[in-house]
């Protein structure tokens, strides 16, 4: 999938599901695809490009999910690009990355940011930059050179407690883990409090779950992703421009070229089971239905378990209550401020935090968005954005009050770490409240739907889906997506899609043997 995929030597490809012989299909199959994030775009680009007759549904008028972009207009007139926020395009999420080659072979319109600082309450101060990218010394230079993890802090680690850290292989990482929360399990490795919250607290909430709401499997995994299973490093890339312009703009025109039918602003209802062929029909809210060979389900958490509930006959008691027993994660919140002032040009891009409540990063977005660059150099400001993630849950009623706290409350933390911008002028302002990704808790795995369902014709994809790979969050998303279109492709005989992952197990001797050791030692 495109041009060079990735630097790691041990990167695995799994290989796609061959062609069989005679197998082809008699007429063109023809899929319906519910949901154009990145799920259902990698999905529709894997059936599209074999020849599949793919109908791409979405409720929004606009493609990516949560990773979508739009055009708004703000207080002083301006047409800005707006989004639900920044994402971090890291470069061992190779199946994502191969998603966006198709229109960006070099992958020219993402840009790297250089650092990636995190800042607790204390000041205390760590960074990515300059790290080795090599395994296990990227993880050991960062601990060593933290104000937070002193040398006698590695001594004090509990080796037994800690071995799953050293050794993980989905799905073993989650038999041995997923009953824990992360919280619990930092707590008995005797990782150090204070690097617990400048470090660990800060990727868990990436999640969107504090850490006592997180899977120490999920935990686990995410280590192995982004330090001890890759030497990619843990810098990463963002789009140059807005999401729209940069990324989906151009793929809806490559998928449209290839056949790919999108139908925006339009809700799909149910699907159900018809003749003895095992075709589905697809029913939308406009009253329209569509006959097809297959389904790719890539809503969300909620229009995944709306559609399952209004189809009862589609898969089975089990499934449906697979689906039903999905959660999502506390809600988050992203306030964007257009200022009349720059931020000081020493400021990085990007800015995590931690035990700085309820704040949890901040992005000076013109430092690398064309859009919001434009937009500052023409007013001699700056576009920033505060995000704060794992909230408690609020009431509608009191949604609007709650609200305002979070915007001066975010705003305070601002002034505090950048003090410049309180003598800035707010020329705009928006705000983002929402409650929509998955959760990744204790216990949760084992009941978690695949991609494949009992419906042959069905298959599911998207972040909260489960796939026995290394991989997460938006990789987690499009791994899922390439595999539910190789499973279609699989039953029709037609080729499929290889996959690349981070190696599947921990990648050093010395250190599966230290977690062979704790096996053995037991709990």
């Amino acid at each position: 999938m495109g041009a060079e995929v990735g630097t790691d030597p041990r990167m695995v490809e799994h290989p796609a599901p061959p062609a069989r012989a005679g197998a082809g299909p008699d007429t063109r199959p023809r899929v319906v695809v519910v949901g154009g994030g990145i799920a259902g775009l990698c999905a529709a680009t894997g059936l599209a490009e074999r020849g599949v007759d793919v109908e791409l549904v979405e409720r929004r008028a606009h493609l990516g999910g949560r990773v979508g972009g739009w055009t708004e207009q703000i207080g002083d007139g301006s047409s800005v690009a707006m989004s639900r926020g920044f994402h971090a395009f890291f470069r061992q999420y190779y199946n994502l990355r191969g998603l966006l080659r198709r229109t960006d072979p070099e992958l020219r319109r993402l840009t790297a940011v250089d650092d990636y600082p995190l800042v607790d309450a204390r000041g205390n101060r760590d960074t990515f930059r300059g790290l080795p990218r090599t395994p296990p010394w990227n993880a050991l230079v960062f601990a060593l050179r933290s104000p937070t993890f002193r040398a006698r802090d590695i001594l004090r680690l509990d080796h037994r407690a800690a071995a799953p850290l050293a050794d993980v292989a989905v799905p073993d990482i989650y038999h041995r883990l997923d009953h824990l929360d992360a919280e619990t399990f930092l707590r008995r490795i005797n990782f150090p409090d204070s690097a617990r919250h400048l470090a660990f607290e800060v990727f868990s909430r990436s999640f969107f779950a504090p850490p006592a709401q997180l899977s120490a499997a999920e935990l686990a995994m995410m280590f192995h992703l982004y330090f001890l299973g890759s030497n990619e490093g843990i810098l990463f890339d963002v789009p140059d421009a807005g999401f729209d312009r940069s990324l989906w703009s151009p793929l809806q025109k490559y998928l449209t070229a290839r056949g790919v039918d999108f139908r925006f602003g339009t809700s799909v209802d149910r699907v159900e089971p018809v003749g003895a062929h095992r075709a589905l029909r697809v029913h939308d809210d406009t009253g329209s239905t569509v006959e097809a060979d297959g389904v790719v389900l890539a809503a969300d958490v909620a229009g995944l378990q709306r559609i399952a509930a209004a189809s009862p006959e589609l898969a089975g008691p089990r499934w449906s209550d697979a689906v039903r027993g999905l959660r999502t994660a506390p809600p988050f919140f992203v306030h964007r401020l257009w200022l009349d002032r720059r931020v000081a040009p020493h400021r990085p891009a990007f800015l995590a935090t931690g035990g700085l409540q309820p704040l949890d990063n901040i992005s000076v977005l013109d430092r690398y968005d064309g859009d919001a660059r434009e937009w500052a150099v023409h007013r001699g400001g700056s576009v920033v954005e505060l995000h704060a993630y794992g909230l408690p849950a609020v009431d509608r009623p009191g949604r609007e009050a709650h609200t305002a706290r979070l915007r001066q409350q975010l705003v305070r933390r601002l002034h505090e770490l950048y003090p410049e911008t309180a003598r800035a002028g707010i020329v705009a302002e928006s705000a983002l409240h929402q409650d929509d990704c998955p959760l990744f808790g204790p216990g949760d795995f084992a009941g978690r739907p695949g991609v494949r369902t009992p419906h042959p014709g069905l298959v599911l994809a998207g972040d909260g889906v489960r796939i026995d790979l290394p991989v997460a969050l938006m990789e987690r998303a499009a791994t899922t997506g390439w595999h539910a279109a190789n499973c279609l492709l699989e039953r029709w005989g037609l080729p499929g899609h290889a996959l690349r992952s981070v190696p599947t197990r921990g990648r050093l001797a010395a250190l599966r043997w230290l977690a062979a050791r704790g096996r053995e030692e037991g709990p």
